[in-house]
């Protein structure tokens, strides 16, 4: 089976990013990464990304005129690297229906929420605040209303006692780390199909591998 060629779209330091580089160099793992490309040109994520040997790209969207050109750009050089998956990962710019139009169902996101609780910013300040007993991150496929898009993956971490909005984040932070490869992994292998908005997966132990999670995690 070929590697699937990732464009991984960053706009800070890109702890995802570096879960997905690290998660492509092991043996037989089923996607590669062709790029990584960020909005800002002192994203800390593009060194990290150049010291593993990734080509890397700048698009500035402050360079441009309105959101259009600079997704036209963005796409382009999507384009140039050859790949065939998009995955945001802590990329700050909302996308428009036209750029989300032509990925169809090639573009994914990680979101620090049991979509679709949660939707947007500060997630964890609002658990914290509603008094949830769990949180935890999706990775899901984009569409144009914000982290509205089919599920793919989810995991779960309990809130315990004496959260602070740092410490919940942490924990869910390395839940992303462990559910966007896997993802990644399922699309790659053809395990991955959308009927009427909802995500199958071939496998009947895909969905128990994503959900085992350690209470202490």
């Amino acid at each position: 089976m070929s590697e699937l060629p990732l464009a991984i779209l960053i706009s800070g330091r890109g702890s995802n990013m570096q879960a997905l580089v690290k998660a492509c160099a092991e043996p037989g793992f089923p996607a590669r990464v062709a790029t990584v490309i960020s909005n800002r040109s002192d994203a800390a994520g593009l060194a990290t990304a150049a010291s593993h040997g990734i080509a890397t790209a700048v698009v500035d969207h402050k360079r441009f005129a309105d959101r259009e050109t600079f997704e036209l750009a963005l796409d382009a050089a999507i384009d140039e690297s050859g790949a065939e998956l998009v995955c945001l990962a802590g990329f700050m710019r909302l996308l428009g229906a036209d750029f989300v139009g032509r990925r169809d169902s090639r573009l994914i996101n990680i979101h620090p929420s049991l979509l679709p609780a949660y939707k947007g910013l500060d997630t964890h300040e609002r658990v914290l605040a509603d008094g949830a007993r769990f949180a935890g991150c999706t990775v899901h496929f984009v569409r144009p209303a914000v982290d509205a898009g089919p599920i793919i993956v989810q995991a779960a971490v309990p809130v315990l006692a004496d959260d602070t909005a740092d410490s919940l984040a942490a924990r869910v932070l390395a839940q992303e780390h462990r559910i966007y490869p896997l993802a990644v992994r399922w699309i790659a292998e053809d395990r991955v199909s959308l009927y009427d908005n909802r995500v199958s997966v071939v496998g009947a132990a895909a969905a128990a591998e994503a959900l085992i999670n350690p209470i202490s995690s």
